[in-house]
């Protein structure tokens, strides 16, 4: 996968947890770092689980997206205490 459909499909992933968790989307440059941060995070859990779905886009944008959200769910958590 290029860097470019990378970019995109991380910048998806953040807007679409953004939109999940807080109902609006985070700015293109948070929209990034959450997506490329899920995508780590949702391939690790995913991993643990024994699952794999970033054989495709769809596959990658779906791990990446909850991966952000489960991110930005837990960064919800800690700020509230």
């Amino acid at each position: 996968m290029g860097i470019v459909l990378s970019i995109i499909i991380d910048v998806a992933a953040g807007y679409i947890a953004g939109r999940i968790v807080n109902g609006k989307g985070l700015g293109f440059i948070l929209n990034l770092i959450v997506g490329i941060v899920g995508g780590i995070l949702g391939g690790w859990l995913f991993g643990l689980l024994g699952f794999s779905f970033s054989s495709t886009i769809v596959g990658t944008l779906f791990t990446a997206t909850i991966g952000a959200v489960v991110l930005l769910w837990l960064l919800a958590r800690i700020s509230k205490k």
